[in-house]
């Protein structure tokens, strides 16, 4: 695995580069090397592997799944160092250490796509939310800040132990960690095993912020720094999906287990469309309606755990390019603006015509308009669903629920072009700026007329 020993190794490194470098600009030009040569390495794992699976001591299993969701990660991370890199300065003094934390981050999201033990789940989920609870406390003088790290902590933390005893039931019931060697489809299950199925399932829809245990989400994403919520909300939600998709899919989708799981996850997707939609409809500010829309996007992903196909792992693939690449891009204008509430988007298409034009892409994308990558990525992970068969009330719902979604994204393009109003920009907004959006809406649309591009490697 060495695109997790770079990306750990990088981060003890930039921890270090923060004591010798006075000019903190020019610690984001370290981050974007430490990102290039992360998925330089991860290039190289699968050159090695050459498309097939290979175990790493039946603690880690490196497949060409694995490494293009590395990929993906590694990229937009290294999109969102170009885009919010020079903000990190406004947040505090240790900006040094906030890119180390988000390497670290990164590492642990490299071990979520890849590991094949249940103990290895468990280190990648805490490697990945320790970092967070930091982060979203970063800006220390601000008391929503406070609260939401306060809170994420108390709530990652409870958590962590509801998925600490999922595990622990489940090796009851099999007498292994090794998520391949379970057999928990061939005979019938025990109370055990479904009680360790469900704990584990719960966790994991805490971690990916779907309903019933998404009330920490809105608190946590509007009170972190603007510029960590971008990262959070983004990257770290694909790479929860990822773990909850590989363990159901390997561990539990075999013989009759799967009819005792799937209705309360198909639940769970109902429950987290609903409320993610139509909460963010009654926002004003635009940072909490994208928070509430990580929630509804996070329903459409849901679908991907329901699917057990070819399909389902193609569109959970290209969801997360869609949505890291849209949401980064969104986040990345709302932090050059002084208002982020919809009336601060007021007139912004007659000041700067680019960004407007920019952020409609993205939002367009989110909305799944046709020629984005959105588009295509809600279409595959529906399609997922009808191939398996059943739940097409589901679908259904997440197709009435898209219609809703593109309400309160069209709220924002309303304000840009048809509203009167003069936005206004909280520092300047440079042509290498804009340059790196052009680059994201470019790759929004291409990948929404060539879907084929990523999903080849598969």
């Amino acid at each position: 695995m060495n695109a997790l020993i770079s990306t750990a190794l990088f981060g003890i490194v930039l921890m270090f580069v923060g004591l010798f470098v006075k000019n903190k600009q020019h610690i984001k030009y370290y981050a974007i090397a430490g990102a290039i040569i992360a998925f330089i390495a991860n290039w190289y794992d699968g050159q090695l592997a050459g498309g097939s699976s290979v175990m790493l001591y039946g603690m880690v299993e490196v497949s060409s799944f694995s490494v293009l969701f590395n990929a993906v990660a590694i990229g937009c991370t290294l999109l969102y160092f170009m885009l919010c890199g020079s903000a990190f300065e406004k947040v505090g003094n240790d900006v040094a250490d906030y890119f180390a934390l988000i390497f670290f981050i990164l590492a642990g999201i490299m071990l979520s796509a890849s590991f094949s033990n249940l103990l290895m789940l468990f280190l990648s989920i805490e490697i990945i939310s320790i970092p967070q609870y930091i982060l979203a406390g970063a800006d220390k003088k601000n008391l929503k800040s406070n609260e939401a790290s306060l809170k994420y902590f108390l709530m990652g933390s409870f958590t962590t132990g509801i998925l600490l005893m999922g595990i622990a039931l489940l090796y009851g019931a099999s007498g292994t960690f090794n998520i391949r060697e379970m057999g928990l489809g061939t005979g019938d299950l025990s109370p055990l095993a479904l009680s360790g199925i469900l704990l584990t399932g719960f966790a994991l829809a805490f971690k990916v912020s779907a309903a019933p245990f998404h009330f920490w989400t809105p608190d946590v994403y509007d009170g972190s720094p603007t510029v960590f919520t971008a990262f959070m909300a983004t990257i770290v939600k694909a790479a929860g999906f990822i773990a909850f998709i590989r363990l159901f899919h390997v561990s539990f989708s075999e013989g009759a287990i799967a009819g005792h799981w799937q209705l309360i996850i198909a639940l769970i997707t109902a429950a987290t469309l609903l409320i993610g939609n139509f909460t963010a409809v009654f926002q004003q500010s635009v940072k909490r309606m994208l928070a509430y829309s990580s929630i509804a996007q996070a329903g459409f992903m849901l679908f991907a755990i329901l699917a057990f196909n070819e399909t389902a792992a193609q569109g959970i693939i290209l969801y997360a390019i869609a949505y890291s690449v849209a949401t980064i891009g969104i986040f990345a204008i709302l932090l050059k603006l002084k208002d982020y509430t919809f009336e601060g988007y007021n007139g912004l298409a007659r000041s700067q015509p680019l960004l407007a034009l920019t952020n409609t892409i993205f939002l367009l994308s989110l909305a799944g308009i046709p020629l984005t990558a959105g588009f295509f990525a809600k279409y595959f992970l529906l399609s997922a669903v009808v191939q398996q068969g059943h739940m097409l009330w589901l679908v259904i719902l997440g197709v009435l629920c898209a219609a809703v979604s593109a309400y309160y994204y069209f709220r924002v393009i309303m304000a840009m072009y048809f509203k009167p109003g003069e936005a206004e920009t909280s520092v300047q907004v440079t042509g290498g700026f804009k340059g790196m959006l052009v680059i994201a809406a470019a790759i929004v649309i291409i990948l929404g007329i060539f879907p084929g591009l990523v999903l080849q490697f598969l």
